[in-house]
């Protein structure tokens, strides 16, 4: 018997090999299965596959002709006839947990001509008590084991093996490395030994450069590793949590260095570094002694179960020996002799003998003694009474682990049952089929082998960066290609993003090598660049498109977006490229972009762009065209009343021309009132005004195209964007501008109406006040307290009566009207010249037959008094009807104290407050001089100057039922004075004025013209 004994990496297990192979006949035993799977490679290719077996706890390959038999320690049979007997790892004798199965073999398993025992020097004294006359070889590392202190994970040299002693840290770490470094192989003791052989390859073919495991790689694992640093150096042996010992710290540390080459250990920062000592005594491989081994009796009574107890639990006769805790096997025992069903069926030698054998059943599973000796308990309980495990029960917990879903910890749960059901496949005598289950487990646990693998690969290794890594060490040229979809691909893997001129690395291009690889990114960049440029020049307009972010998108990609300028129509573009676009190439897409800009809003805004450029417009329309473009095509009227009455109809005319529209309440052009235009102008209001990420924008452009002409407000949002969307802002409620010159072409007639006319317009009341009617609703879309909203915001005030003395009062205009005075071709000629009569004859229309068929008083009203008799049990009083006529200054003052900017229409509603004045009141201070003249020359009895006075002042005509009402007070106050003998004062009219001419492009003046040829 020999003894070869020395540190890692002298080549005892290739030196065992060699012997074994140059006998007839051999048996070899090892610490893991994994190990063991390595040997068995490693002999087939010396003998063939034909004179080789593997023997484990849960496979067995049994060639006829098999000579050589590679075992696990605990699978090595107890007597052997094979000419050559090796044992590796004789230190793990010492083991509280599998020690005793290594003693025994140690003990008395012998080859016919040679026995080899491969360990630690630290094995000499007790090999040498144990067994007189054994020959000890020594043999030295072949290469230096070098400390290396402390370093932080990140820090840590390429080839590098992390050691912990849980899964939770070993995978804490493995996935900080992939972050920082590309990613690492997992070694585990808990995996699968295919799993484990599988990350192993993984970091042996060089696709990753750090292995993160457990003090599972320091059994014998021939690893390329230059570096060893422990992360932990506490762990948990099955009984309580210590520190690792000398001994045990240089056995994992010696992993690092192969063959001559040097290797170094250290620690990670979150462990302290070696003291001096201990890292010479690595460094030296100078450790204790191994003083006493495992030992538990082979000499076993079967005659009961409380005799195999006593025989388990007896002591050891050698020196140097000492008896085992009780192992997983004995645990077991301990419990099931407590179970009554059992303690009946063992009631033989033979049935005690099968317990003990049932007892060996591995806990792969990790569960709790006593759940591992009921399932114990029920495979001895099939044996005894059929003879075999029941087959149905094996069948629904094979299948129970038949699947492959799962994340890790999953995976490795089923790995572990389905391990549990391969060992109990490969027990002689166990089943009725064992050649079916074995290859049916064998099948399910290589399935999930590999699924595991591809989990553990796919989350703890970045295959892209681990594979370019690989590249760069073989000093390669790196290949870089880019699809049509812009994939920028290095060396096949994908490594960033080219969006029309910017490039956008993947995360985890970041590390020591990003260099490389955007070196060799950017080679192929520039050929693309220079092509997207020339494409990009020659390209339609079609292909170009403007975001509403601001971006200019080509076939897709950003290349350019907007910025905001002194011109509001003409913001500035910024380029979005690389420094590798650069000349020629540059200058061309910055160039094409801008043309596309330019026509773009140019055609979108095409009556803005005209308005900007028109050259037939002088004086005041040129002044008042810039404004209407400086506001993106909408004036408030009030705004620019001055300008409109000084505007001779030559003027508006030409205006009209590209589209403007003179409102009542409103200069805008109605062909921007679409959700194209209106989604531009919101955009470059927003780039002037910083206006992008204020509330409301883009909002409302989505109501513009459902075709909404109303819209309840938000007070969150920018009121700005409602004006651009096309929207009046009145409150609680936002209404559509062309929308509401419909609503002043509806109200107009019912103010022109005068008491004792025929055909009384729905909706008229006294010829200065009207009501809400059914058409004005159906336009707005709003219901009656909506449209109290809109009408108070537009300046109009209301008075409440009941709803009989409406309908009386109705009813006494009706019953004393007279034929209407035929209008002449003259008058209609003459109201061409008012601005607010400026709306299509179209509009009106639309508008006409609803009314002529509807009821004269208010909707309110009528659902009020029809729902009365529904309710005649409780009587609810009538809601009065609101009668409406326009503001004056004293109705303003008084909601200006009372209402605020609340009452108010927009923002500018606060300066009517101060200036005493609505909307139409506004328009009525523009003309109070002007009424003043006309009732002079009222009084002094001209009515055609009064009539060519009224002419004029129509210019905004909603200010013609503000001067009524101070009209008629006025005449109020003079009877007073002519009941107190005062006579009011009279003053001359002024010269009458000039008949403005008349437009002909306007449809009154058509018209007129058609009744003239009625006439004749």
């Amino acid at each position: 018997m020999t003894a070869v004994l020395g540190p890692t990496n002298t080549g005892k297990t290739h030196y065992a090999i060699e012997r074994m192979v140059a006998h007839g006949t051999g048996v070899i035993g090892l610490p893991l299965r994994l190990l063991a799977r390595e040997v068995y490679t490693r002999v087939v290719e010396k003998v063939g596959v034909q004179n080789v077996a593997l023997v484990t706890g849960e496979e067995k390959i049994s060639p006829p002709t098999a000579r050589f038999s590679v075992c696990t320690v605990e699978a090595m049979p107890r007597e052997t006839g094979a000419a050559f007997v090796a044992i590796d790892e004789v230190q793990l004798a010492g083991d509280l947990e599998r020690g005793h199965i290594f003693t025994d073999r140690i003990l008395h398993l012998r080859g016919r001509d040679e026995t080899l025992l491969l360990g630690a020097d630290t094995m000499r004294p007790i090999l040498q008590q144990l067994l007189p006359g054994i020959t000890v070889v020594e043999r030295p590392r072949l290469s230096h084991l070098i400390y290396a202190g402390q370093k932080k994970i990140t820090r840590l040299p390429q080839r590098s093996a992390i050691v912990a002693f849980s899964a939770d840290e070993v995978y804490a770490i493995a996935e900080l490395i992939r972050r920082q470094r590309g990613g690492a192989a997992v070694v585990l003791g808990a995996l699968s030994p295919r799993t484990r052989n599988s990350q192993v390859a993984l970091y042996q073919a060089g696709d990753v450069e750090y292995l993160v495991a457990t003090d599972a790689i320091g059994m014998g694992l021939n690893l390329d590793v230059d570096h060893v640093a422990f992360a932990q150096d506490r762990k948990f042996d099955g009984y309580q949590f210590r520190n690792l010992n000398p001994a045990e710290l240089g056995q994992v540390a010696g992993r690092a260095g192969r063959h001559v080459r040097d290797g170094t250990f250290g620690v990670t920062g979150q462990v302290h570094p070696f003291d001096e000592e201990l890292a010479q005594r690595i460094e030296a491989h100078e450790f204790e002694n191994v003083r006493v081994l495992q030992w538990r009796s082979k000499e076993l009574d079967f005659s009961s179960i409380q005799s195999l107890r006593a025989s388990l639990e007896r002591p050891p006769s050698a020196e140097g020996l000492t008896r085992a805790l009780p192992a997983v096997d004995q645990q077991a025992l301990e419990h099931l002799t407590r179970y009554p069903e059992i303690i009946d069926l063992a009631t033989n030698p033979q049935r005690v003998e099968k317990l003990w054998e049932t007892c060996a059943l591995p806990d792969y599973r990790r569960i709790t003694p006593a759940q591992h000796a009921d399932l114990i308990s029920t495979l001895f309980s099939d044996l005894v009474r059929y003879g075999t495990v029941n087959e149905q029960f094996l069948a629904e917990q094979v299948q129970r682990a038949d699947r492959t879903d799962g994340e890790i910890d999953t995976l490795s749960a089923r790995i572990a049952q389905i391990r549990t059901w391969t060992y109990v496949s490969n027990r002689p005598g166990w089943l009725a089929d064992p050649t079916h289950w074995q290859e049916k487990t064998r099948e399910i646990e290589d399935r999930l082998s590999d699924a595991l693998h591809e989990r553990l690969t796919k989350r703890f290794v970045d295959r892209r960066t681990s594979v370019l890594m690989k590249r760069l060490r073989e000093n390669a040229m790196l290949e870089a290609e880019i699809s049509v979809n812009g994939d920028v691909f290095v060396e096949g893997h994908h490594v960033g993003q080219l969006s029309g001129f910017r490039f956008t690395p993947i995360s985890g291009a970041d590390g020591s090598d990003a260099k490389a690889i955007q070196t060799a990114s950017q080679k192929a960049l520039a050929l693309e660049f220079e092509a997207r440029a020339a494409r990009l020049h020659a390209a339609g307009n079609s292909d170009l498109a403007i975001s509403a972010d601001g971006l200019i998108r080509w076939l897709g990609d950003p290349v350019a977006r907007l910025a905001g300028s002194e011109h509001v129509m003409r913001p500035r573009v910024i380029l979005l490229a690389d420094e590798q676009l650069t000349g020629n190439a540059r200058e061309h897409v910055a160039a094409r972009v801008e043309r596309f800009v330019n026509h773009h809003i140019s055609m979108v805004l095409k009556p803005l762009d005209d308005l900007s450029r028109a050259e037939d417009l002088q004086g005041l329309a040129k002044g008042l065209a810039f404004q209407l473009v400086e506001n993106l095509g909408v004036l408030f009227r009030r705004d620019v009343t001055e300008e409109v009455k000084s505007l001779d109809q030559d003027a508006r005319a030409s205006m009209r021309r590209y589209g403007v529209r003179f409102g009542a309440y409103h200069i805008f052009v109605p062909a921007l009132l679409k959700p194209a235009p209106a989604e531009l102008i919101t955009l470059l209001w927003a780039l002037k005004n910083d206006g992008l990420e204020k509330p409301g924008y883009g909002d409302l452009i989505p109501v513009l195209a459902a075709g909404r002409t109303s819209v309840v407000t938000d007070p969150g949002f920018e009121r700005t964007f409602y004006k651009l969307a096309g929207f009046r802002f009145l409150g609680k409620r936002a209404v559509r501008i062309d929308i509401l010159e419909r609503l002043a072409d509806i109200i107009r007639p019912l103010l022109q109406w005068k008491p004792g006319q025929a055909n009384r317009p729905e909706g008229a009341y006294d010829g200065r006040r009207f009501t809400t009617t059914t058409a004005m609703l159906s336009i707005l879309g709003a219901t009656l307290e909506d449209m109290e909203e809109i009408l108070k915001g537009l300046g109009y005030r209301a008075d409440a009566v009941t709803a009989e003395d409406a309908a009386a009062h109705l009813a006494t205009q009706d019953a004393s009207t007279t034929p209407a005075a035929e209008t002449s071709g003259e008058e209609v000629a003459d109201k061409a010249d008012h601005d607010d009569a400026d709306s299509t004859s179209e509009e009106a229309a639309s508008v006409a037959p609803a009314a002529e068929e509807k009821p004269a008083v208010e909707p309110a009203a009528a659902e009020a008094s029809a729902a009365e008799p529904a309710e005649a049990a409780e009587p609810v009083e009538p809601k009065p009807v609101l009668l409406w006529r326009l503001g004056g200054r004293n109705d303003n003052h008084r909601q200006a104290r009372g209402a605020g900017e609340r009452r108010g229409g927009d923002r500018q509603q606060q300066g009517n407050r101060r200036q005493g004045g609505g909307e139409a009141a506004e328009g009525n201070r523009g003309e109070s001089r002007d009424g003043k003249r006309h009732e002079r020359g009222r009084d002094a009895g001209k009515p055609n100057q009064a009539r060519g006075d009224r002419n004029e002042q129509r210019g905004d005509r909603q200010d013609r039922g503000d001067r009524k009402d101070r009209n008629d007070r006025k005449d109020r106050n003079d009877r007073n004075n002519n009941r107190n003998g005062s006579q009011p004062l009279r003053f001359e009219a002024k010269p009458p004025r000039k008949e403005k001419p008349i437009d002909p492009d306007s449809p009154f003046a058509k018209l007129a013209a058609l009744k003239e040829q009625m006439k004749k």
